[in-house]
């Protein structure tokens, strides 16, 4: 993320257990309710394009590189490195900057994890707004490691497949997990490479992915995400859809209704077990586009203004 007029500190934050989190505070600092932006993956990072979700003439936004990710560091690092240690980041985060309370927001594993905290902490969280809605059940996992999205995008799965010796085609997900967590590198990346080629390939429904050669790709964020779905990220199967109920704080939800990576019906099932939510649908899929986007700054906005 790169510094600008809006950004207030930059700054690396010890966390524990050898973890240092970069951290960037943004926007105006006399803001009524903070937000905490939570990005994707898991092992993913946050981006200059995060920023125009957000008005940073009257919020304040606290941008922030999960354990292993972006410019945190030790970089691509599995130790320590699960959802209740996030969950114990957030806080240390909110505490660096003296925030009592704020508003929790992330698409997809942010979504998530915003959900996880706000069970742990709910005491602190003012609001969250979420999309791409994920809660880390095996069914949603298998979505996507199945090829249970193959009704749309045939090719894809196919090309997966063919990627993937004839004797694991019964359960390619293993095959590419093993690969992908081993300590061969050439096997880490080229197995990291096909399966983010796969997920890649379905998260817009423009069919515009060009993937990176195989040679220059980067398998550490693939590996964090791998290390989290395998334990079903760390919770209980359903941990958060079981618990939902107990969340009296407003939810606010923009799910993309083509949504090929986290199916719909997983916002549509949470919305109805939270007590205090709002699920607008828009045209789109996985990725945020133009009406999403919208719908995002309209709830982000009543939220940090109530």
């Amino acid at each position: 993320m790169t510094p600008d007029t809006f950004t207030i500190t930059e700054t690396m934050l010890p966390v524990g257990d050898g973890h240092e989190l970069y951290v960037h505070d943004w926007g105006n600092k006399s803001a009524k309710t903070p937000i905490i932006v939570l990005h994707g993956g898991p092992g993913s990072h946050v981006k200059d394009a995060g920023k125009q979700l957000y008005d940073p003439t009257r919020q304040r936004v606290v941008f922030f590189d999960q354990r292993g990710c972006g410019k945190s560091t030790p970089y691509g690092s599995l130790e320590h490195n699960t959802t209740q240690d996030l969950i114990s980041d957030i806080s240390k985060i909110a505490d660096h900057f003296g925030f009592e309370k704020f508003i929790l927001t992330g698409g997809s594993w942010g979504s998530c994890l915003a959900l996880a905290y706000a069970l742990e902490h709910p005491e602190r969280v003012v609001g969250l707004v979420i999309t791409g809605v994920f809660t880390g059940s095996r069914e949603e996992i298998d979505w996507l490691d199945q090829g249970r999205f193959k009704t749309f995008f045939p090719d894809v799965w196919d090309r997966y497949l063919a990627a993937t010796p004839n004797e694991h085609h019964a359960d390619p997900g293993a095959y590419h997990y093993e690969r992908i967590m081993s300590s061969d590198a050439d096997a880490a990346r080229d197995s990291g490479h096909t399966y983010d080629t796969l997920e890649s390939s379905v998260i817009s429904l423009d069919d515009r992915h060009l993937p990176e050669p195989v040679a220059t790709y980067d398998p550490a964020s693939i590996r964090i995400e791998m290390h989290y779905m395998h334990e079903t990220c760390f919770m209980p199967d359903r941990y958060i859809l079981d618990n939902a109920h107990k969340l009296t704080m407003p939810v606010r939800i923009v799910q993309g209704r083509y949504d090929m990576v986290c199916p719909p019906n997983t916002a549509y099932a949470l919305h109805a077990i939270l007590p205090d939510s709002e699920l607008v649908w828009a045209t789109g899929g996985h990725r945020p586009e133009h009406e999403t986007s919208n719908l995002l700054r309209m709830f982000l906005r009543q939220l940090s203004q109530a």
